[in-house]
């Protein structure tokens, strides 16, 4: 459908829309100039979206990782399915800025908030829209969430790390089996989103020279780097560097997506090819509020938004088998609160605990050479320290900076297996809210430190930025995990304890750590493992 014509299509819908908007939702709910501005940029997410069947054979909460690989399973094995997501669905363009930037995010970046801290530490104001990056805050804890049909897919950075066997076996212990997942799993998952590494022609241009400043600091200091996967079509970004596309990549998007396409998201493998079987239809800008079971079917209350914001419909949708794969935030809250508020009272006492951060920080020191204009997105490579708390540091970029200063950035992941916060249920809001304690972060902090002094020192350049920014940063995570760890609030393969045909397919069923690497490889494999099962033996006639 072109352009013009979903112009057509939502001309007559908006000002209605709008004036609901402001008349009738949330204060800070964007108003008529707003949405015409959006709808503008992106007509797309303005266009018309159908209402769920009342009734679904199952029904995915969620379309990121876990849930989209639920949907394509279940479809291809002939069950109806519904995928209910929150976000909007959001469209690709070689020349169309789609998305927001770090560099001047607006109302498309960022779910239903009017500002956000970017990682320069600067506060940025914008529109209260239904962006793609949910920045949950939890006390000392920012947690960011993906937002938008696609998931984390769209909003993260790309990597995707198989755990090393010795950390995943601490983690998982004889639930899961190593060599299963190493054979089968995390290949089918690499397979189904072609990753791979870097490719050297894209390594050796400009504005990657960021990424051999950090290998060349790193040598000089002791440590061996590696290539890392990546879900990026290097394609994308050689079209990039030819001019044959809007740069993107290549300039340090990502966080809140990549306009053209560059990475290689959900939307284009697993979700594309569910919705091609005809069994599974994603239902964008529908969110599940509240959850029931009757003894025979789940009932979920939910909601349906407008790109602003605003609750445009609000239906009750059921169903016999239910997944939740609305990340270990979302599917965390809806089941500690079914179980405190009495709608699911026979969830065990697990539901809500072992959530923990993947050990994120952020790291940097400045007064590096300066090999570059602007500073690419993809990351290159990463090294690992063993050690009392094993750390992880990935060469990345530095986001919302939009020129290379000679600041060198990496996200580090320590694999801590301590410190955890749980959900806790508030009667008077009816919603559960993460618990996170202020020190859970300090052995991260101060292993990351360690490496990047050692890199500094060898090298003669300053941990953190002077004046501007800290060395190390662990106030915020891009990696939630648990909330309905596997073997406590699950069995094995995520069924929830105490219900039956109740599934957790996503981040939350990973107890807070996937050992000191990015969780989506493992939770994607984790997924396949266990809808795999499920199929074969709980679908069973």
């Amino acid at each position: 459908m072109s352009r013009r014509e979903f112009l057509k299509r939502t001309a007559l819908g908006l000002p209605a829309m709008a004036m609901g908007s402001m008349l009738s939702g949330p204060a800070r709910a964007a108003g008529l100039l707003t949405n015409l501005k959006y709808q503008a940029l992106v007509p797309e997410i303005y266009a018309s979206i159908p209402k769920p069947p009342v009734y679904s054979q199952a029904i995915v909460i969620g379309s990121g990782f876990g849930g989209s690989i639920a949907a394509l399973r279940l479809a291809n094995a002939g069950i109806q399915t519904t995928v209910l997501e929150r976000g909007s669905h959001w469209p690709n363009s070689t020349s169309r800025q789609i998305f927001a930037t770090d560099v001047l995010p607006d109302g498309r970046g960022y779910w239903q908030r009017t500002s956000a801290k970017e990682l320069n530490t600067l506060t940025y104001a914008f529109d209260y829209f239904n962006g793609v990056l949910d920045v949950t805050s939890c006390g000392t804890i920012d947690v960011w969430r993906g937002a938008c049909v696609g998931g984390g897919s769209v909003v993260f950075t790309g990597v995707m790390i198989q755990p090393q066997q010795s950390y995943f076996e601490t983690i998982f212990g004889d639930l899961v089996d190593w060599n299963d997942m190493n054979a089968t799993y995390y290949p089918r998952v690499r397979t189904m989103l072609n990753l791979n590494p870097m490719p050297a022609d894209i390594y050796n241009s400009g504005p990657f020279g960021h990424s051999r400043i950090w290998d060349q600091q790193s040598a000089k200091a002791g440590y061996v780097t590696t290539p890392t996967d990546s879900i990026f079509n290097w394609d994308v970004v050689r079209s990039e560097l030819k001019g044959t596309s809007r740069p993107s990549a290549i300039i340090g998007e990502s966080n809140l997506g990549n306009s053209n396409g560059a990475k290689f998201d959900l939307n284009q493998n697993y979700l594309k090819q569910a919705q091609a079987t005809g069994k599974a239809t994603v239902y964008a800008c529908h969110e599940v509020t509240r959850i029931r079971f009757d003894g025979s079917r789940y009932t979920l209350d939910t909601n349906r938004y407008a790109p602003d914001g605003t609750v445009t419909d609000s239906y009750s949708l059921t169903c016999d088998y239910l997944f939740l794969a609305a990340g270990s935030m979302g599917s965390s809250e809806l089941m500690v609160a079914a179980r405190d508020r009495g709608d699911l009272p026979l969830l065990n006492e697990h539901v809500g605990e072992g959530w923990g951060t993947n050990g994120d920080s952020r790291v940097v020191r400045s007064f590096s050479p300066i090999a570059s204009i602007t500073q690419g997105s993809p990351c290159a490579s990463m090294l690992h320290q063993p050690g009392a708390l094993p750390t992880t540091l990935e060469n990345w970029y530095t986001p919302a900076i939009p020129i290379n200063l000679g600041i060198i950035g990496s996200l580090g992941m320590g694999f801590d297996m301590t410190n955890r916060g749980r959900f806790v249920y508030n009667a008077a809001t009816g919603k559960a809210a993460l618990q996170w304690p202020a020190n859970g972060n300090d052995a991260v902090v101060a292993a990351a430190r360690a490496v990047n002094n050692k890199i500094a020192a060898a090298n003669n350049v300053v941990t953190g930025v002077p004046l501007f920014t800290a060395d190390v940063d662990a106030s915020f995570t891009a990696h939630p995990l648990g909330g309905l760890v596997l073997g406590k609030a699950t069995d094995a393969y995520g069924r929830i304890a105490g219900y039956p045909r109740l599934y957790a397919i996503d981040g939350a069923t990973i107890p807070g750590t996937t050992g000191a690497v990015n969780p989506s490889l493992t939770i994607s494999a984790l997924a396949e493992r266990n809808i795999e099962k499920i199929i074969a033996t709980d679908f069973a006639v």
